[in-house]
């Protein structure tokens, strides 16, 4: 079994594609590990603010597998794929960390971890002694220097989660 680390966002009614997301996660590997959520401005073009979180969890799946699983959910919560990366959306779910896989061709770790205040936040919040698998800093240490983007970090409450 992996440990798994997963980002959850949304800006198309966020309360509910979020929610939707964590039952649906729920549901098919048990019991899920959840940061606090937040809400921020969007960053890399204007819309409505997102709310962002982190999942974790322990998964037998393969990496593979997992990103095939993520992306059926991101479908049930209404997304539609071929948007540009920068657009709103009903949800969207990153792998950020799978155990300690480095894999440059799967995009692990995830470089958003250490680039966006909305993905290491929450991360710190439910790992703050895990460390980067490549850095070997503990995401602590990486959040008490951090200088990326996607500040404006508002915790929320989400009803049911």
């Amino acid at each position: 079994m992996a440990e798994v680390f997963v980002a959850i966002g949304s800006n198309v009614e966020p309360e509910k594609h979020v929610t939707q997301a964590v039952q649906l996660l729920r549901g098919r590997f048990g019991a899920l590990r959840l940061s606090p959520f937040y809400r921020n401005p969007a960053v890399g073009f204007a819309g409505q603010d997102f709310i962002n979180g982190v999942a974790a969890f322990e998964t037998a799946q393969g990496v593979a597998e997992l990103s095939e699983t993520l992306d059926a959910v991101e479908l049930a919560c209404g997304r539609v794929r071929g948007a540009a990366r920068f657009a709103p959306r009903t949800l969207d779910l990153d792998l950020l960390l799978y155990g300690d896989v480095v894999d440059a061709s799967r995009r692990l770790p995830r470089k958003e971890i250490l680039k966006y205040a909305f993905v290491l936040k929450p991360l710190v919040d439910l790992a703050p002694k895990t460390r980067h698998p490549l850095s070997g800093r503990t995401y602590s240490e990486h959040w008490a220097k951090f200088s990326g983007e996607g500040g404006g970090l508002t915790a929320v409450e989400l009803p049911g989660l």
